[in-house]
Parts: C-alpha cells; structure tokens; sequence
C-alpha cells in the first residue's frame, strides 16, 4: 500500500509514516513522529515531535498533538503523546505531551474525543472512551475504558474517573469518581449506577445487582468508608468488579465523590 501526502502539506524526512496512510492538505509533521498504518489526517493537522500515532484513526482538522504541556515545572525535557489504533479526534482536538523526562500522556484504542476537547500533560485515556465537545483532562487526569464524558466537563488534576463511568455535560469533577458510576453536578455528585452503560458492555442483571449493593454499602451514611470496604472483603473475596471498587477507593488520593440525589441542590 503507498502513503498519500498532499503537495501542501510538510512532512520530516525524520518521521515515520505506515503504509496506507493518507496526510490532507496543509498538514505539519514534525521529526520523531509515527503515523500508523491506514491513519488519515483530513487536514490543516500539526503533529509535533514525540507523537506516537497508531493504525487506522482519523484526524480531523485543526487537531494539534504533542504540544508542549502548560506546566511551569516543564523544562523542555523529551517527553511523548501516544495514540492508540482505531482513535477518531474531532477538529481542534489537542493532546500535549507529558511533563518529565520520559513521560507519556495516552490516549487508548478505539477512543474518541469530540471537536475541541483537551488532555492534558500526563493525562491517560482508557480504550473505547468518549470525550464530547469541549471535555477538559486536567494534568495527570485519568479516565478509564469505556467510560463517556458529557460535553464541557472537566476534570481537576490527578483526578480519575473509573471503567464504565458516565459524567453528565457540565460536570465539574474534583475528586474520584469509582467505576461503574453516574455523576453529575457542579461540583459533581454520584447519582446511582451506569445502568445503560454497563448493559451495553456485558454486565448481567445479577452483577449490577451486587455492584448496587456495593455501593449502598460504602455510602450508607452512619458507616465510615474504610469499615465498609472491610466488611466488603470480608463477604465477597471473590468477585472481581467488587474488588476493582474496593481497589480504587484504596488508592484514592484526591477522594471520592459523594452520593447525591436527582433533587439536591449543589453545594
């Protein structure tokens, strides 16, 4: 298969560029860059160096890639910006690179982000997400497999969102939102499980029906998180979505974002 470059476009002798590739007009490429095989850019795309871009995604115009990250602590120092296969960035998109020497922000397989949202420096973005217009990923933000956040939300610093997650538009996010959940709100707030989402990805009625469970549990009001997480490992050692849950609220650094209601005001 031959690569198309189009005459208006510029292209390193330095990057490196996959068969069936197809690069629209008035693109930028810079050294030290990969383009997948099958990879279209439509046009009008800057990719600067350190870009690692996978098979068979679609870029669309006006996209930057591996812009340096807006971090005072960045000192110029070789940093990258990945991109799985299969990934669709809607015009305007833009991916910086990490902050430190050697580090990565990543975007995973199948994942697509809608015309002008943002990942920023050390951001990691799980397979098959959606990003809708406008979404922002604060600096070493996470969001995990298929997970869906609504247009204009944003994400705090060294916040994670969990697998299977769905965020309303407009959402402000500043602490962790555990898998399986729906959150909405400024600030946000988690309003039950991802009932549809989990559907789609396989979830039986019974495993919702624990997941449920779970979290009735941990937010149940006159019980601290930590004693419930223990009592959870105590009576479900095996389940592992379960334990994907205790797991993450484990780790949590920022904390986790309390359970609301439909009806509540925001804070």
């Amino acid at each position: 298969m031959s690569v198309f470059v189009h005459p208006s476009s510029i292209v390193s002798n330095e990057a490196r560029i996959g068969d069936g590739a197809w690069i629209g007009p008035f693109c930028v490429i810079g050294a030290d860059v990969e383009i997948g095989e099958g990879t279209r850019l439509e046009g009008y795309v800057r990719i600067l160096e350190y870009v690692r871009v996978g098979n068979r995604c679609r870029i669309f115009e006006n996209v930057v890639l591996g812009g340096e990250p807006q971090d005072l602590a960045f000192k110029g120092e070789r940093s990258f910006a990945r991109i799985g296969d299969d990934v669709t960035l809607r015009e305007n998109v833009t991916v910086h690179r990490g902050s430190g020497e050697d580090s990565v922000t990543s975007i995973g397989n199948g994942t697509w982000m809608m015309a002008g949202s943002h990942a920023g420096h050390n951001a990691a973005v799980g397979a098959n997400c959606v990003l809708a217009n406008g979404v922002g990923l604060s600096g070493y933000s996470s969001v995990g497999d298929g997970s869906v956040l609504g247009g204009i939300s944003g994400l705090h610093q060294f916040v994670r969102v969990g697998r299977f997650c769905m965020i309303g538009g407009l959402t402000k996010v500043v602490k962790d939102i555990p898998p399986f959940t729906l959150a909405d709100g400024h600030p946000a707030r988690i309003h039950g499980l991802n009932v549809i989402g989990l559907r789609r990805n396989g979830f039986s009625q019974e495993q919702r029906a624990a997941v449920k469970r779970v979290y009735r549990e941990i937010f149940d009001p006159s019980t601290r998180v930590k004693d419930a997480v223990r009592r959870i490992e105590e009576t479900s050692p095996g389940d592992l979505h379960i334990l994907e849950i205790l797991e993450f609220l484990r780790s949590t650094k920022r904390g986790i974002t309390p359970w609301g209601s439909r009806g509540e005001k925001d804070d």
